[in-house]
């Protein structure tokens, strides 16, 4: 019997077995998939890395993997994020720019006035023409409407973020894989039902059982709330948790030019900054010569995979040229909706329901503990959010290192 078996190799689950091994603890993480990393993912195309899933080492200055990183010597870029500047102010001036966010702060301050109901949409000032830049910009945090959305779980990861978010020119997903060298990952091993029932743990897996003193569920909350994974005693609290924190619907698209020295480098566009369904593109990130397209929100439900590039090649189009678009082709795209291990993006909380965070992550009177990005109160959405919540679960399980 081991000591510890960790469910799922994402972040949390790679950052629980390293903290297992410094305790000097023996550990098998299952995954399900075929590859480590969860929504942290890198591809190569032409010796470039694309982050299909998390980019963004969000709140760097207190970021657990940026010792980590330098510690592999893995090169960071701090260079400042150029989200709030408009590439040549196309299609959208300087003074617009000022004023759509001023409308930005003046939302988030009405969401710490806790508005009526808990629903992130009632901050909304009717007919401001910056909602549509309001509910596509809860699409890229959050996955979802502003109407599906708690306000108390939106101001706490507003207000929880510093302005520091640096990229790693190796990929994020790269590093994750990286810092998961030595531990013990079995893939291609999902997890169907845990019996935890006779005081320690036994995992039946789709390559046999195995048998642990405890163990960590660090699953996705779509995963754990589709039942998939049963539990023995059951754990319908938990699994109730996870139902009020659904993945929601954020993709990526990479983009490439006939003509690659065409595309700017290092800059940002918003493709319609009135619209919620819209895009938000990072042109030649990194000096690469690719266009990198991030969209979010319910409207995606009803988008195929042929549709984002069109819409991509449509809004940057308006913006920088018909002939400019018109040279534009798709080479990576993510499909985190349809990823049968994960079902989604990152978590939102539904109205009402920010303290399903908590719950999800309390303490079970049992050898059990869950991690996730869904676990936490402010830093939810993010790796290192998901990598706290690793080293939290191992320390309930076996108490605060001395």
């Amino acid at each position: 019997m081991i000591d510890v078996a960790i469910v799922g190799a994402g972040a949390a689950g790679i950052s629980a077995a390293r903290e297992a091994r410094e305790r000097g603890l023996s550990c098998v993480v299952l995954e399900a998939s075929d590859s480590i990393g969860g929504r942290a993912c890198t591809v190569d195309w032409n010796d470039h890395a694309l982050d299909l899933g998390a980019t963004w080492l969000h709140s760097a200055d207190r970021n657990p993997l940026v010792p980590l990183a330098e510690e592999l010597g893995v090169t960071i870029d701090r260079a400042p994020t150029p989200w709030r500047n408009q590439f040549r102010d196309l299609g959208y001036s300087k003074a617009e720019q000022a004023q759509s966010w001023a409308v930005v702060d003046a939302f988030a301050q009405r969401l710490r006035q806790s508005p009526n109901g808990d629903v992130a949409s009632n901050a909304l000032e009717p007919g401001n023409q910056w909602n549509g830049m309001l509910e596509a910009l809860n699409g890229y945090l959050n996955g979802t409407s502003l109407a599906n959305t708690s306000a108390e779980d939106f101001i706490a990861y507003w207000d929880g973020s510093d302005s520091s978010n640096w990229r790693l020119p190796g990929g994020y997903g790269a590093l994750v894989v990286a810092l998961a060298t030595a531990l013990e990952i079995r893939t291609g091993n999902a997890v169907r039902h845990i019996d935890w029932s006779g005081g320690a743990v036994r995992l039946t897996c789709d390559a046999g059982e195995v048998e642990a003193a405890r163990a960590i569920i660090a699953v996705s909350t779509n995963v754990l709330a589709s039942g998939d994974i049963r539990f023995s005693p059951a754990l319908d609290d938990r699994l109730h948790a996870a139902s009020q924190l659904p993945l929601g619907r954020v993709e990526k698209l990479f983009l490439t030019s006939s003509e690659p020295d065409s595309v700017p480098k290092n800059a940002h566009l918003i493709g319609n900054p009135r619209s919620a369904d819209t895009g938000s593109y990072m042109l030649g990130p990194l000096g690469m010569p690719v266009i990198e397209g991030f969209f979010g929100g319910d409207w995606l439900n009803d988008v195929g995979g042929e549709d984002l590039p069109a819409k991509a090649r449509e809004e940057l189009g308006h913006l920088l040229g018909s002939d400019f678009a018109r040279k534009l082709g798709p080479v990576a795209h993510s499909d985190w909706k349809n990823h049968a291990f994960v079902r989604g993006s990152y978590s939102y909380a539904r109205p009402g329901e920010h303290d399903a965070r908590a719950a999800l992550r309390a303490p079970v009177d049992g050898p059990i503990a869950f991690a996730g990005e869904a676990c936490l109160e402010a830093d939810y959405a993010t790796v290192h959010g998901a990598w706290q919540s690793g080293r939290k679960a191992v320390a309930q399980l076996f108490g605060d290192v001395a």
